[in-house]
């Protein structure tokens, strides 16, 4: 399969590092992540700056606004940190609040003018606002004081802003290339820089544009196409190039989903990643609501993916999925069959976002609820997002099972 183009970055950075927006209570893994979860946690963090109408907000976003609201109601009994004033605007960029993150941050750099993530964060907020006049003006101060290892990001980012006071719709061109046909011309870690980007300006679809050509730079060209009608079916991107390209990108997987799953392997792509997903992230137990022995709980999937397992099948589930076992569960997710019968089905999986080839995008054990209707109850195969009510158990000693079963369970709409 060709590879088709990509966009050139000429920036070299050995070490990972935390750029663009800097709070204290995130935390990253070395990157590239895989593709799966690295699109898997950008959206997580996207979600958090979205208040959906007549739905409950993500775990996220509550664990957000209650870090927020802390250092809100701190601020009112005495002056906040240089640090403390960084991540409160941190938290309103991330909670989609860019007005008040200016408030906070500009206040706080007339008092601490050289410290770096107040500046830095300050920059990124005018950014997000909308006025790229004054992120420039701003970065051009973080690029100064930036640590060593932060100086070649912010000097980046500084271009990506400055490029988008000439065009605020195509492709950037930040870097010195856009295209190039080869990915041996790009940097080796072309992919853990743009996606170091997009996770701290995850509603940029620019950036996931230019992580698809760079996903199909590597050779993974479902990966891109995937990407790409992302950009153009959940951010509404309608430039002409990118919708060419997008044609071009599905065309190619569309062929490769053709052939038999044995053939897909060799078309996952030469991307060397260094972590399964971007974010580490601890649960809040307190942020989780009351087990109610007699009534139904709603399990986030951040809850089940906190479940690990060690060497001889010993899992360790969250202490709030262990009081779960035996109860009455609530989870919402997408359908997928165990066999091949897709209308009348008795049992299948549940996953919590879709995927397109299941050979190629398998999620982890600790990512998959195993579904079973009540005696004698089927279902058909829905293919959007559906809700399943049933009880939880837990598989703590059989390698063979899957790790969680929803028992009697019955699907529905969700709320």
């Amino acid at each position: 399969m060709a590879r088709f183009s990509v966009v050139g970055l000429l920036l070299l950075i050995v070490a990972p590092v935390r750029a663009g927006l800097y709070y204290s209570g995130e935390q990253q893994a070395e990157l590239p992540s895989q593709w799966r979860g690295f699109l898997l946690d950008h959206r997580a963090l996207r979600m958090i700056g979205i208040a959906p109408a007549n739905l409950p907000p993500t775990l996220l976003r509550e664990q957000y606004q209650e870090a927020a609201a802390k250092l809100v109601a701190l601020s009112k009994q005495r002056a906040l940190t240089a640090d403390e004033a960084a991540d409160l605007g941190a938290l309103h960029v991330r909670l989609g609040e860019p007005v008040k993150a200016v408030e906070v941050l500009r206040a706080a750099q007339r008092k601490f003018p050289e410290h770096f993530h107040v500046v830095a964060n300050l920059g990124t907020a005018w950014q997000v606002q909308g006025n790229l006049e004054e992120a420039a003006r701003v970065l051009r101060d973080a690029v100064a004081l930036a640590p060593a290892v932060n100086k070649p990001f912010e000097e980046a980012h500084l271009k990506l802003v400055q490029s988008r006071q000439k065009d605020r719709t195509g492709l950037d061109d930040v870097f010195g290339v856009r295209y190039t046909a080869e990915r041996t011309k790009l940097p080796a870690n072309a992919a853990a820089i743009v996606q170091q980007l997009a996770l701290w300006l995850p509603a940029d679809g620019r950036l996931l544009w230019q992580l698809g050509e760079i996903a199909n730079a590597h050779g993974d060209v479902r990966t891109a196409a995937n990407i790409l009608d992302g950009c153009v079916g959940e951010f509404a991107m309608g430039a002409a190039e990118l919708r060419q390209h997008r044609k071009f990108f599905r065309e190619a997987a569309d062929e490769i989903a053709k052939l038999p799953d044995s053939e897909h392997e060799k078309f996952r792509g030469d991307l060397k990643t260094r972590s399964v997903r971007p974010l580490l992230r601890k649960l809040d137990r307190t942020l989780l609501p009351a087990v109610r022995p007699d009534g139904v709980n709603a399990v986030p999937w951040l809850v089940v993916a906190e479940t690990s397992v060690g060497r001889g099948f010993k899992p360790k589930y969250h202490s709030y999925l262990d009081d779960l076992d035996g109860k009455q569960v609530s989870l919402t997710g997408f359908m997928y069959p165990v066999g091949t019968d897709m209308t009348d089905v008795s049992v299948f999986m549940l996953i919590e976002y879709p995927i397109g080839c299941w050979f190629c995008e398998t999620p982890d054990p600790t990512g998959i609820v195993f579904v079973s209707l009540g005696k004698g109850k089927t279902t058909g195969l829905k293919k959007g997002i559906v809700k399943v009510e049933g009880t939880l158990k837990l598989n703590r000693d059989d390698p063979e099972q899957y790790l969680y079963t929803i028992q009697n369970a019955t699907v529905g709409e969700p709320d």
